[in-house]
């Protein structure tokens, strides 16, 4: 269920967005409050849950992975335990960024990163066909990043 935020919540959010090093005066000063009521609402925003943790945002190329593939999983034969055994094996995989359950063809979606196609196609082969129930992968290699942004839109939950 989503948490209630007001303008002040909300212009909090968006700020650290755009930049989570701002230290707590800044902070306040970006999102018109004092220091104090700044500090207690982000308190109440983590305690909620709203905010997940503090990251540096990488360049993927500049640290050496050229190669982002989202890979499309499907599984032979379904069930809990086999579903928790994928689970636990895709959490377990460095490579793997992100693993979304979808509707449409397939049952999972993968955003995975390599240093290049031989090392993408070593974790294809090597590792994610052998998870546990994989039927079958389906794999599509990003060329460029028309857009790329991990910032949600909080202006569009007003009235929240």
């Amino acid at each position: 269920m989503p948490v209630p935020l007001d303008d002040f919540d909300r212009r909090i959010l968006q700020a650290l967005q755009e930049n989570a090093r701002l230290s707590n005066v800044a902070l306040a000063e970006r999102v018109l409050l004092s220091p104090s009521q700044c500090s207690r609402r982000l308190q109440a925003l983590e305690a909620a849950g709203l905010i997940g943790g503090y990251h540096a945002r990488l360049d993927r190329e500049a640290v050496g992975l050229g190669v982002l593939a989202y890979v499309t999983v499907t599984l032979g034969a379904h069930g809990e335990d086999r579903a928790r055994a994928f689970h636990d094996a895709v959490t377990a995989m460095p490579s793997v960024l992100e693993c979304q359950l979808i509707t449409g063809d397939g049952d999972y979606l993968l955003k995975v990163v390599a240093a290049d196609l031989n090392a993408f196609s070593r974790i294809l082969t090597d590792e994610l066909m052998r998870l546990p129930g994989v039927s079958n992968l389906r794999s599509n290699i990003a060329l460029s990043a028309i857009k790329d942004s991990a910032v949600l839109p909080i202006d569009g939950l007003a009235g929240r």
